[in-house]
């Protein structure tokens, strides 16, 4: 059998990182799951902790949406489910009237301190040496909702 072409050999490269990628969100989604949350909301009270250090900071949901990686209604719907389960709170933007502010709660804060811990050690599971392993997680959970 010949050389493998540069072709293929990206594409074996590119569904290397899809199967890491899936993984570790399935990791992630199981860890935070009977905390209620999946990775994507972990993701985006991670990213307000982060970008709103301080209680009452907030963030535009289009700072969000470059860092997300999500479609705009999907995180709109994201931000939604947070609201709803007091984690964020959402306002308007007073100088654009377009824009949107999320802000997170004192519950989202307080989750999020619960759950980080969690949430790296699913990202060193799913990421660490045997991180080439092929195969999801036993007990894959989806996200919750």
């Amino acid at each position: 059998m010949g050389a493998k072409t540069a072709g293929a050999r990206l594409e074996e490269r590119w569904r290397e990182i899809l199967s890491v990628h899936a993984r570790t969100l399935c990791e992630i989604d199981r860890a935070l799951h009977p905390h209620g949350l999946g990775a994507s909301d972990f993701e985006v009270l991670d990213l307000l902790a982060t970008a709103a250090p301080e209680e009452g900071d907030q963030c535009r949901v289009q700072n969000l949406a470059g860092r997300v990686h999500l479609s705009q209604s999907a995180l709109s719907r994201l931000i939604a489910r947070l609201e709803k389960d007091g984690l964020v709170t959402r306002s308007v933007c007073a100088e654009d009237r377009r824009g949107v502010w999320v802000t997170l709660t004192r519950k989202g804060r307080d989750l999020h301190t619960e759950v980080l811990p969690l949430q790296r050690a699913a990202l060193a599971r799913a990421l660490g040496e045997d991180a080439g392993a092929t195969d999801a997680p036993a007990g894959c959970v989806p996200p919750p909702r």
